[in-house]
């Protein structure tokens, strides 16, 4: 298991995954000049989304045979636990651990960013499984 993160594949997640990122951090940088931050948070997570699944299916899981009904579905559940890793860390970090520490200056923006970071092994590993089986390479290890 510990190999399939010093593969390609995992390195165009890692690049398909920090565009999403980045359109993520953008979009909420944007809603949370008229909603809440931890709305906010919740919305760029879904545009995000959005975003890194089209580009997963396009550049990273190209050999799925795995139904994009099936696809869509997994990816969501993956990134349930992924966005609920992300807004704990990110109001988390802003509301108790940046002014615990008297931290005062882009502490939404810098939360953000490591909450956005944290899901990365989570995520890869339950599209690599789930969202985005491949069904062939299955079989090579059963035979």
């Amino acid at each position: 298991m510990i190999k399939c993160f010093f593969s390609r594949q995992f390195a165009a997640f890692l690049f398909t995954g920090g565009f999403a990122a980045v359109v993520n951090f953008a979009s909420r940088v944007w809603l949370s000049s008229f909603i809440e931050y931890p709305i906010a948070i919740v919305f760029a997570y879904i545009i995000g989304m959005i975003t890194a699944f089209i580009l997963a299916k396009l550049f990273v899981f190209r050999a799925s045979e795995q139904s994009i009904q099936r696809s869509v579905l997994y990816f969501i559940l993956v990134n349930i636990v992924a966005l609920f890793q992300t807004w704990l860390i990110s109001i988390g970090l802003a509301y108790y651990f940046f002014p615990y520490f008297g931290v005062k200056n882009y502490v939404p923006e810098i939360s953000h960013a490591i909450g956005l970071a944290v899901p990365v092994v989570t995520s890869y590993i339950g599209h690599k499984k789930l969202s985005f089986k491949d069904f062939s390479s299955i079989s090579k290890t059963i035979v």
